[in-house]
């Protein structure tokens, strides 16, 4: 049986007080031995942590206590050691970074689909054009088929990205996806700002439609922002390791390959085009998100 739970939440709901709901969070996480970090900001908070079941059960009775978070929904999954290293719990200009002014999620969401409906209308063979709003690192590991993603290097390169989409989308069904939600409550509604009518945010992401719906109409697996690196649709740990030079996932099977990546040795990648200097990672890591 898992000795620890990982578990995931945000919420869009407006915040005063900051500091204060900082060292209450800190101190109630602290006290039921948790790791990992939450995000306080103006628009809400977001929080990745993991510890053993009565520890997190105990935070979360705590936290649902407090006004703004008293039916505030979770994502857990399993694990055997915890995949965080610290506690962390900040205050930030926005729980998600994204740039783009404007866009409020607790007032203006865009439309949500269930994980059921979406597998649903990919079963029927529907028209509808799934767009993966995560960074390209992540789309390695995995994605929905026949997806299209915008090549981002970080989640702050949306609104540019977005000018670039085929003007024939805006009168397409588009479903935004990423990890766990977060970043297509913001991608979502700056694609209806920018002209397009009939967009979708996958609710709860990736990692729901896993939960509910296995891996049905999905290739690979699914990057997450913590030791863990990758998981598969019955949401275990994949095996998936970083490099250690430019931090790109390297899945179990190129792992398995003749002469395969070693993690300290480089990836496939960096292996057969040696740097001249170091690389920089191309993780940004401010980003933990999901």
């Amino acid at each position: 049986m898992s000795a620890i739970v990982n578990v995931s939440a945000y919420r869009f709901v407006p915040l005063d007080d900051l500091e204060r709901r900082r060292d209450t969070l800190q101190a109630l996480a602290e006290a039921s031995d948790l790791r990992g970090t939450l995000l306080l900001s103006s628009e809400g908070i977001n929080l990745f942590v993991a510890g053993t079941r009565e520890g997190v059960d105990r935070f979360l009775a705590a936290l649902r206590a407090l006004a703004p978070f008293t039916d505030l929904e979770t994502k857990e999954s399993p694990a055997t050691i915890r995949p965080f290293r610290r506690l962390r719990v900040k205050v930030k200009r926005e729980i998600i970074a994204c740039g783009a002014p404007g866009i409020d999620p607790a007032r203006d969401p865009a439309p949500r689909v269930s994980p059921e409906e979406l597998r649903a209308w990919l079963d029927a063979g529907e028209d509808v054009i799934l767009l993966d709003t995560r960074n390209d690192y992540e789309v390695q590991l995995g994605t929905f088929r026949r997806a299209q993603h915008l090549a981002l290097r970080t989640f702050r390169d949306l609104p540019e990205a977005v000018t670039r989409l085929p003007a024939a989308w805006q009168a397409a069904r588009v479903v935004t996806f990423c990890t766990g939600g977060i970043r297509c409550e913001k991608a979502a509604p700056l694609l209806r700002k920018a002209g397009f009518a009939d967009v979708y945010q996958l609710d709860g992401g990736i990692l729901r439609y896993f939960e509910r719906c296995g891996g049905a109409h999905y290739d690979g697996e699914c990057f997450v922002f913590d030791e863990r690196v990758g998981l598969l649709p019955d949401l275990t740990p994949s095996g998936a390791t970083l490099c250690a030079r430019c931090q790109r996932p390297i899945p179990r099977a190129e792992q398995a390959e003749p002469g395969g990546a070693a993690p300290a040795e480089g990836c496939r990648v960096c292996r057969a085009e040696p740097p001249a200097t170091p690389q920089r990672s191309q993780r940004d890591t401010s980003e933990n998100t999901w």
